[in-house]
């Protein structure tokens, strides 16, 4: 699989995740999903791009939630 294929799959769990649970930490998302780091960021980065998500501070980390 090609990683566009990859990160593109991991965007949509993300997103899935965010419809279905709400505003999640970004360490508990990788938890939840089982994904590496790299593959979680470059999906984040996907999403934001999309204007999809925000990214809120949240201590020394961040909340991700839907785009409203």
């Amino acid at each position: 699989m090609i990683m566009n294929e990859q990160i593109g799959i991991t965007a949509g769990r993300v997103w899935n995740y965010l419809a279905e649970n709400g505003p999640t930490t970004i360490i508990k998302l990788k938890s939840s999903l089982e994904v590496s780091n790299g593959h979680l960021h470059l999906a984040l980065g996907w999403l934001s791009r999309e204007d999809k998500i925000e990214l809120i501070e949240y201590g020394n980390t961040y909340k991700v939630a839907h785009k409203n």
